[in-house]
């Protein structure tokens, strides 16, 4: 039987001993794309021994998203669930408390967010480790990963990195605009629309290492070689991020300081002492991108207490088919009222792009 674990050292140690540069791109390409299709074969294959999950984490999503947060084991999630929850998740001072996940519910600007509590990972999660797999499949469903470091304890940030990176997940990193098409015939083609760091050769090379001998391929983002080999694959899971430093009242101002500019953290709170916590709440509604919209009907006042809460970006159309599957073939025309319009009560159509705190009223046939 192969032995995956170790092919994918040897391959990991030869990156290490390879100093990158024009003329040693083609071949840490693919090595590579060698080490991700192990990494492929080998989830294969732990899928078919273990078949499903034998631990019950599987949460119906609720709300207007879901937020799940991630750390290692004590590093103060359930402590932070609580203060902007009132979610009652037990705390204790010693590792592996949350055997469960234990979901919350935050009210804020009219919104309701889910917030995810999940046991802590551990190195080596993404291989099994300490449930890390059932762990990680739920990460792949929330909409916005809070990733929790203790203040004391930096070195975990990368570890959870490695572990959320082996498990096909990207963190606060849009999908690459890379087209593949394969083709019969006439070989790799490659065309561009930006400049990129990586050669054509090495990117046909890698194509070939996956088996793919004629393709047509269009890039329109810049990417490097792992960019590349996650669009081949295809499986991967874009996520977005906010890294949270905890425990703040346990250190220093130079250690705080310190830790958050080498992890490039985006906030420091402390549950315990409630520092930043309405922050914290404010950060993860923007990162939602969420926008609220106020729905009106003809000849009555705008509901202004209960918005609908949809995406950053939305139409009129996408109000349409969140409310019902019918409105957009009844649909006849709507006034808008808000940022978005040239005038109070304008009447335009499905395509309108909507803004924050935008009134609508919908008329139908």
């Amino acid at each position: 039987m192969v032995d995956y674990n170790k092919k994918i050292k040897e391959f990991e140690d030869e990156l290490k001993k390879t100093k990158y540069n024009k003329a040693t791109q083609g071949h840490i390409g693919i090595v590579k794309a060698k080490i991700a299709q192990l990494r492929d074969k080998q989830d294969q294959r732990t899928q078919k021994k273990t078949g499903r999950s034998e631990y019950g984490y599987s949460v119906k999503k609720s709300g207007d998203g879901t937020v799940l947060l991630l750390g290692f084991p004590s590093a103060g999630k359930s402590t932070l669930l609580n203060k902007i929850t009132g979610a009652s998740s037990e705390v204790g001072a010693y590792a592996f408390t949350t055997l469960t996940v234990i979901p919350g519910m935050l009210n804020y600007k009219q919104a309701k967010i889910q917030i995810l509590d999940v046991p802590g990972i551990v190195s080596g999660a993404a291989a099994g480790t300490g449930r890390g797999r059932e762990v990680l499949a739920v990460v792949r469903n929330a909409d916005l990963v809070l990733m929790v470091i203790d203040v004391n304890h930096p070195e975990h940030y990368p570890a959870i990195m490695r572990e959320v990176i082996d498990s096909n997940i990207r963190l606060n990193k849009k999908k690459p605009e890379v087209f593949i098409k394969k083709t019969s015939k006439g070989g790799i083609q490659v065309g561009k629309t930006v400049p990129l760091a990586v050669d054509d050769n090495t990117l046909k090379n890698i194509l070939r290492e996956f088996k793919v001998a004629s393709a047509d391929v269009l890039i329109r983002s810049p990417i490097d070689v792992d960019d590349f080999i996650d669009c081949i694959e295809g499986n991967k899971k874009y996520l977005p991020a906010i890294i949270c430093i905890t425990k703040a009242d346990l250190a220093d101002v130079a250690t705080v300081d310190k830790v958050k500019a080498e992890l490039n953290a985006d906030i420091v709170v402390s549950a315990e002492l409630d520092v930043n916590m309405d922050l914290l709440k404010e950060m993860i509604f923007q990162k939602m991108d969420f926008m609220r919209i106020f729905m009106k009907e003809p000849r009555k006042d705008a509901d202004t207490k209960d918005p609908m809460i949809i995406q950053t970006g939305s139409t009129i159309k996408d109000v349409c088919d969140k409310l019902h599957r019918d409105f957009k073939g009844r649909f006849r025309f709507a006034r808008v009222w808000g940022k978005s319009t040239k005038f109070p009560g304008q009447k335009l159509m499905l395509t309108h792009v909507l803004q924050d705190q935008d009134i609508l009223e919908i008329h139908l046939k």
